[in-house]
């Protein structure tokens, strides 16, 4: 049997605060969604003035990172994106009713190794996404760095 790190509430709200942090650094309304290992969400805050459409993209881009375990924007980055025309998993977008998304703003939530949940984020551009995450990585970072836990922080995350 195995055990296994969970991210929890408390843990999803200090990534949330130091996204929106950066994000209001930055002048950008974004929305940003914690989810859990399987992909659902722990918390979604949508910022003053974002965008109505924010919390379903943000959802989607956590749901893909943590279940696929990957930068959502890894799968399009040429040459070998796996989601470009004539690679293998091209058209994956489509899969679980439109959920999976191929496009910058994504992160797997890695703790020692191990995939525990993924950050979304919508509102930005590409760039803006991926400081707001990774400021929302750097946080978890931070809050774990005394107990011994090792966070990735990186804008490109491939498990």
């Amino acid at each position: 049997m195995k055990t296994a790190l969970k991210l929890q509430p408390a843990d999803a709200r200090v990534m949330v605060e130091a996204a929106i942090a950066k994000s209001g650094e930055m002048g950008v309304a974004e929305t940003i969604c914690i989810a859990d290992e399987g992909g659902f969400p722990l918390i979604i805050e949508r910022m003053e003035g974002a965008r109505v459409t924010g919390p379903q993209i943000a959802w989607n881009k956590a749901f893909t990172a943590a279940t696929h375990k990957r930068s959502t924007h890894l799968f399009n980055k040429a040459p070998n994106g796996p989601a470009l025309p004539g690679n293998e998993a091209f058209g994956i977008q489509l899969s679980f009713e439109g959920r999976f998304a191929v496009f910058v703003g994504g992160f797997p939530i890695v703790v020692d190794g191990e995939v525990i949940g993924g950050v979304g984020l919508s509102g930005g551009n590409g760039e803006q996404d991926i400081a707001a995450g990774v400021a929302a990585l750097q946080a978890l970072a931070d809050l774990l760095e005394d107990s011994g836990h090792e966070v990735i922080v990186a804008a490109d995350i491939k498990k």
